[in-house]
């Protein structure tokens, strides 16, 4: 389209993410939005090169710092932004010849104002684009581009190997899995008609709910999905309805529930039983509350509560109370990769004591014969089996039933899932 920058899009967003702190998933989706009447080819263009440089950042520093002797660190903010777009379009998009790519990056600092710094800009990405492929990533930080102290930290907790295969899923390509609303359609008509627009489906065989789509251009042109017949959520978020063994007319507590993909999920199990989905912010129920409405679901409830103040009136009221508390979302750093750059050792260690604080609140909850199902989408053992055994020596009426670490791959995301019953 006539006017369109397509690159200086991606380095408007960039900046907003890596210089500004924004979060990646909400503000590139907003971008997305905004710019919905591009082709579908030209906003999957914008979203890889965004992503993609948001995901692979401490990589593409390393190899520009190889070829620079202004170092990134010491780069003006734009054309620290121009240098890593253009990397990544080296390394890891074929859209263009590497010399187109290089030219247009360098018009781009000239337009933005740094027509001063477009030789070093040209002279650095051509160097780059010439040894393409001649740096070697020896450190598993640089290589897989994750904080050097997450390396260190999965290395002593699950050792060398599975962490590189944890890396390596991260960066691994997933398609976008959706749950089927069986309480409306079945997964072989919902495939039917999804297929009928052009759409790629693929049922999954090991979750009844789950399904993967892809050639789609936007969700909400779908109109089964506006009409509530299915809903995004990750196949290890879909499990836990599932794990936790809801059953017809059970009472069920959500604490920390937005945007409700569990919660709707649990409703559509527990038919005439009923569903309390909560969580903290006006907004977050608010959200849950849209996702009521358009899935139509009438045993599910959405209520602002703080978890970390105990509710007298929901004491042993529950049949099954789900805690997905807060976490450092160490599992999920695929869909928001700007999460490895914004955690830090402290943080965690918050997150921590704020889980155990919930938890001692919120198990409380439960009926005797009850479940509490706690739950992240992290990697961690300080967040997720450490915090279980530091739960139960301190609440003996709950033994553990079962327990599971899922890691990313292609299929789902990194995530925790512990089901413990109140004797």
């Amino acid at each position: 389209m006539a006017g369109i920058n397509l690159r200086e899009i991606a380095m408007e967003t960039v900046m907003e993410i890596l210089e500004n702190g924004q979060f990646s998933h909400i503000y590139l989706k907003a971008v997305l939005d905004k710019y919905g009447y591009l082709e579908k080819n030209e906003r999957a263009f914008l979203n890889r090169l965004v992503n993609g440089t948001v995901e692979r950042k401490l990589q593409l520093d390393f190899i520009i710092d190889s070829y620079s002797k202004t170092k990134v660190k010491k780069m003006k903010p734009l054309i620290r932004t121009i240098m890593r777009l253009g990397v990544y379009e080296i390394y890891y998009m074929d859209a263009v010849p590497d010399s187109a790519t290089c030219n247009e990056y360098v018009k781009l600092a000239k337009k933005r104002g740094f027509a001063g710094l477009s030789g070093f800009v040209n002279g650095v990405l051509r160097s780059i684009s010439r040894e393409k492929g001649k740096v070697e990533f020896k450190d598993l930080s640089v290589k897989y581009s994750m904080p050097k102290w997450i390396v260190d930290k999965w290395t002593a907790d699950y050792g060398k190997e599975l962490t590189e295969e944890v890396l390596s899923g991260f960066l691994s390509q997933e398609e976008l899995c959706i749950r089927v609303n069986l309480s409306k359609t079945t997964r072989e008509e919902l495939k039917a008609a999804l297929e009928k627009q052009g759409i790629t489906v693929r049922i999954c065989d090991t979750v009844e709910s789950a399904c993967y789509i892809s050639n789609y251009d936007s969700l909400t042109a779908i109109p089964e999905f506006n009409e509530g017949l299915f809903y995004v959520q990750d196949y290890s978020s879909q499990l836990v309805p599932y794990a936790a063994g809801v059953e017809q007319g059970q009472k069920i507590l959500d604490v920390c529930a937005a945007p409700g993909g569990k919660a709707l999920h649990c409703g559509e199990l527990a038919g005439e039983g009923t569903v309390v989905a909560r969580d903290l912010t006006e907004q977050k129920v608010a959200l849950i509350q849209k996702n009521i409405s358009r899935t139509g679901a009438t045993n599910v409830t959405a209520q602002q509560w703080d978890a970390t103040i105990l509710d007298e009136e929901s004491i042993r009221k529950y049949d099954i109370v789900i805690a997905d508390l807060p976490c450092s979302g160490l599992g999920i750093i695929r869909k928001k990769p700007d999460i490895k750059y914004n955690q830090t050792e402290e943080s965690l260690a918050e997150l921590v004591d704020l889980q155990a604080k919930i938890l001692d609140n919120v198990c409380q909850y439960v009926k005797d014969g009850g479940k509490l199902c706690y739950i992240t989408c992290t990697i961690n053992k300080d967040e997720n089996e450490n915090q279980v055994e530091n739960f139960l020596s301190s609440h003996s009426e709950f033994t553990i039933e079962k327990m599971t670490q899922l890691y990313p791959d292609d299929k789902h995301d990194g995530f925790f899932i512990c089901v413990m019953k109140k004797n």
